[in-house]
């Protein structure tokens, strides 16, 4: 890496501890709690910001409206079995407007994908 280009982000990791802070606040104020995830990783500051600021644009893409975006997120949490990031999520998604029955149907797409990866795996070896 170019010299100019590694005292720029020796600069900007010098800023780490208030940044942290910063992102830390932002999360909290967009979920309405801070993930455990979150304050394990705070724990190194320096990757807790470049992870975390990775993390918040592609949480909060431009094209994507909030409440589509949770939508998402809930998909890829019941998708992964990730219970504690459903229950902020669907809180998130409520909170972004999102109804009842859109959630439902969200986490019902995310369950009949799972199920297909289940079948087509398992049809598969499936002796004739």
């Amino acid at each position: 890496m170019q010299e100019k280009n590694q005292q720029i982000i020796a600069e900007f990791l010098d800023h780490s501890e208030e940044l942290s802070d910063d992102i830390m606040l932002e999360v909290e104020k967009i979920l309405g709690v801070i993930p455990f995830i979150f304050s394990a990783m705070r724990e190194r500051a320096d990757t807790f910001v470049l992870s975390t600021i990775a993390d918040c644009k592609t949480g909060r893409p431009e094209h994507l409206s909030p409440k589509m975006a949770e939508l998402v997120a809930i998909a890829a949490a019941a998708g992964a079995g990730a219970e504690s990031c459903l229950k902020v999520h669907i809180g998130t998604a409520q909170k972004e407007g999102a109804t009842r029955d859109e959630i439902f149907d969200t986490i019902m797409i995310a369950a009949l994908i799972g199920k297909t990866k289940i079948l087509a795996s398992a049809l598969r070896l499936l002796p004739e």
